[in-house]
């Protein structure tokens, strides 16, 4: 098969998904390695950003997705009212960023961080796709260990959560700290 033709099947598959799509069910599709596939998609890439199509190619962590170029927004927001997002409470904020920072985490981890208990702010993040379990932890109890999603990389923009700023990070090990 053609590279051109590859592409297409790629582009295809992207745009009928409309979720992100993970690399390792790309090569399957295409019964192709990821050392053959990868190139590909940073061709695709370049070549949306080069043209400076309305859509782009973004990757997050090994999955990859089309998404409308964000200086078109308003633009689409005249074609296509899209339904509100209800924000972030301060909690669920404060909640996300611990997590985000030191994931995996328990819920007890982040309230002793928090110094408040977090059961809605960790509901509302997974009912929002921005948090999931992850894993349990191997002691009494089992607890859940809870981590970021796709969704929340998409929704920062982010590609992997190494792009998260230091700062945060600092302040979070800082309220850690002080809190044992």
């Amino acid at each position: 098969m053609e590279d051109r033709e590859i592409k297409s099947i790629i582009e295809a598959g992207l745009f009928a998904a409309g979720d992100p799509v993970s690399l390792k069910d790309l090569c399957s599709v295409l019964d192709m390695d990821q050392k053959d596939v990868l190139p590909l998609l940073k061709e695709m890439k370049d070549w949306y950003n080069y043209e400076r199509r309305g859509i782009q190619l973004i990757e997050a962590e090994g999955h990859y997705q089309f998404s409308t170029r964000p200086e078109y927004y308003e633009y689409i927001q005249k074609l296509h009212t899209p339904q509100r997002r209800q924000g972030l409470s301060q909690a669920a904020l404060e909640t996300l960023a611990i997590i985000a920072y030191k994931q995996p985490i328990t819920r007890a981890e982040v309230e002793a961080i928090r110094g408040v208990q977090s059961d809605t702010a960790i509901s509302t993040l997974i009912e929002k796709r921005l948090i999931q379990e992850v894993d349990r932890l191997d002691t009494v109890g089992r607890p859940i260990l809870y981590g970021t999603t796709i969704d929340f990389l998409k929704y920062f923009g982010l590609s992997s959560v190494k792009e998260l700023p230091d700062i945060l990070e600092k302040q979070i090990s800082y309220l850690d700290e002080n809190t044992r």
